[in-house]
């Protein structure tokens, strides 16, 4: 069906609920009234769809009939489920990679049961300690992937066959921008999608996490030019930074879009003359992280994107921009 800015689906992350409740309660096993409270108050603020983020609830560990529960729940609700994001679930981690990849497996089925096209994964790895003791986590230097061409050959092989499984449900497979990995700049994060080659792999270009850190980067413009031919789903979140280059002294804290260092006017004007047809997904660290997302969407729907054109996804759910004149 056509794209407008009216029907585009723009989700809510659901970082900004934690994965136990109030009462001590696990949403992982909870009563379905616990996630129904959840949606609900995300349809409230404004928005039509969910990202599942599995933070919050591991799809992929539900069965069959509480997956028809999460499903009857949204219905109910009238919240969409376009999309999952599995965090930190490296199918190259030294110890859990063989979990990793059963479970995101696992995560692709329930994503079809769901009615979801499109699954978020990334080779980020469990935040270390020093890490979990920051206000910001990415205020310090946490795994890094290995300079090792055997590692990087497992990565390639593991999520092209997560690329097929998706592909054989219909389902789109996204590979989330992450600082020191092998998609932590544009260049390795293009020569990993490439080198999976599956026309329903493409890249989440999350260039947010790459701009928080505390260190030089890439050039938000530079890193978008190369790596949007290749989208296909899209967390956007904004953060204000600041450089002195001399002390090397850097700086970094999260805004809303349209305050912070990234221009998303400039950069959703790029995905679309790239042929960008994915979803987006609002993500905001701290505060009233759901309000900000709020704004997020109301942003990108009644500024950034197209009023009178449209974007037709056409028969299959499976689509990838052409990346022939990109090569």
């Amino acid at each position: 069906m056509p794209l407008t800015a009216e029907t585009w689906p723009i989700a809510a992350a659901l970082l900004p609920f934690p994965a136990t409740t109030r009462t001590g309660q696990s949403v992982q096993d909870a009563d379905p009234d616990v996630w129904r409270a959840t949606l609900q108050e995300v349809k409230d603020a404004g928005f039509r769809d969910v990202d599942l983020t599995d933070g919050y609830l591991r799809v992929g560990d539900l069965d069959d009939a509480r997956l028809r529960d999460l499903q009857d729940t949204a219905q109910d609700v009238g919240i969409g489920t376009p999309a999952i994001s599995l965090i930190r679930r490296s199918v190259i981690d030294a110890r859990h990679g063989d979990d990793n990849l059963a479970y995101s497996h696992r995560a692709l089925d329930a994503a079809a049961a769901l009615g979801a096209n499109t699954v978020s994964v990334g080779l980020h790895q469990a935040l270390t300690e020093a890490q979990k003791e920051q206000l910001w986590f990415w205020t310090v230097e946490g795994y890094k992937d290995p300079d090792d061409a055997d590692v990087r050959k497992t990565a390639t092989a593991r999520l092209r066959e997560l690329g097929d499984h998706a592909a054989s449900l219909g389902i789109l497979l996204s590979l989330e921008m992450y600082e020191d990995t092998y998609l932590g700049t544009g260049d390795s994060a293009v020569q990993l999608v490439t080198d999976i080659d599956r026309p329903n792999v493409g890249l989440n270009p999350d260039i947010g996490n790459l701009v928080r850190l505390h260190r030089p980067i890439e050039s938000w413009q530079e890193l978008l030019v190369k790596t949007l031919p290749y989208a296909n789903y899209w967390h956007v979140k904004n953060y204000l930074r600041d450089e002195h280059r001399a002390t090397n002294s850097y700086f970094a804290a999260p805004a809303p879009l349209e305050t912070g260092v990234i221009s998303y006017r400039e950069a959703v004007a790029v995905a679309i003359e790239n042929g960008y047809q994915g979803a987006f997904c609002c993500e905001h660290y701290g505060g009233d992280g759901l309000s900000v997302s709020a704004t997020n969407e109301r942003f990108l729907r009644e500024r950034l994107l197209p009023k009178t054109e449209t974007y037709d996804l056409g028969t299959s759910r499976v689509t990838q921009p052409s990346r022939e004149a990109h090569s």
